[in-house]
């Protein structure tokens, strides 16, 4: 089982499509290339959209016994970054039995960076913010919260939902945990989550929604940029990655002047790969 992170900028989503950098085809591209690739050899953790970051996903790969005999576990992750495209990197890695799911997670942990969400230099209240994280914790039925796929059961539980304060003690986003996340949910919660700090939307409508999912409602979504897969916990991962919160120092706050804002956008993207970097970099060196 491999823990690997990736930059949304550099791929079209996680998943294989024609004609476009996957990070899905960017594991099976090295793979081949040290013929350690076989059908059906490669399950990844969770999915992602275009846009979206990853500090920490996981993939079971079935490479042959005799590397994982022969070849320590630090040139078996460097054999993989040296043929991975940039923006793409195996970190750690443990040996697992052959049945077990990446997908079966005990728990995937986001971060939204809701400063990134224009609005949000206008100003928040912080109380209704922490109110509207508070809110949705516990067990919901999520319909107008997500894009909801056919066959898909729209109840989620958020095992927890808060404020993420940066290294200076402003709320810069918000940090929630749930077993398994619906599509778009995430950046859903977080644009209704911002408007509500803003008071562009209503905290009754914002409760209601919540509360009368047969209503339908669209509260907006949020870009996928702000967003960041930031550790995922599973029972064979042996704890790998769950023991680091994301190093905020340095992180600008955005412009009162709203015509600065792109600028300053451009800015934080790149303060939000930074917090990413500087994990793997400090990962690979425990290896």
């Amino acid at each position: 089982m491999v823990a690997f992170g990736y930059h949304g900028s550099h791929f079209h989503g996680s998943q294989i499509q024609p004609d476009v950098p996957t990070v899905q085809k960017a594991i099976e591209n090295a793979l081949r290339k040290v013929s350690w690739w076989t059908d059906g050899c490669l399950e990844m953790s969770s999915r992602t959209d275009a846009g979206v970051s990853v500090r920490m996903n996981l993939a079971c790969i079935d490479i042959p016994i005799t590397v994982w005999n022969d070849v320590e576990k630090k040139t078996i992750l460097k054999v993989l970054n040296n043929r991975f495209p940039e923006g793409l990197c195996a970190w750690d890695l443990v040996k697992v039995n052959s049945d077990v799911r990446s997908r079966a997670a005990k728990n995937r942990t986001y971060l939204y960076r809701t400063e990134l969400i224009e609005e949000w230099s206008t100003g928040i209240n912080e109380d209704l913010f922490i109110n509207a994280c508070n809110l949705i914790i516990g067990t919901h039925n999520f319909t107008n919260f997500c894009k909801l796929e056919e066959d898909k059961n729209p109840i989620r539980t958020i095992d927890f939902c808060k404020p993420w304060y940066s290294s200076d003690g402003r709320i810069i986003g918000i940090y929630l945990s749930s077993e398994a996340f619906l599509w778009n949910q995430v950046r859903r919660l977080a644009a209704a989550i911002t408007g509500v700090a803003t008071e562009r939307i209503n905290f009754d409508t914002f409760q209601s929604a919540l509360e009368n999912p047969e209503s339908s409602v669209d509260l907006g979504r949020a870009p996928s940029n702000g967003l960041i897969l930031w550790s995922i916990e599973h029972q064979c991962s042996e704890r790998m990655g769950l023991d680091c919160e994301p190093d905020t120092t340095g992180f600008s706050a955005p412009p009162e002047k709203r015509h600065r804002f792109k600028r300053w956008l451009s800015m934080a993207k790149l303060e939000m790969g930074m917090i990413i970097e500087r994990d793997w970099e400090n990962s690979l060196n425990l290896v």
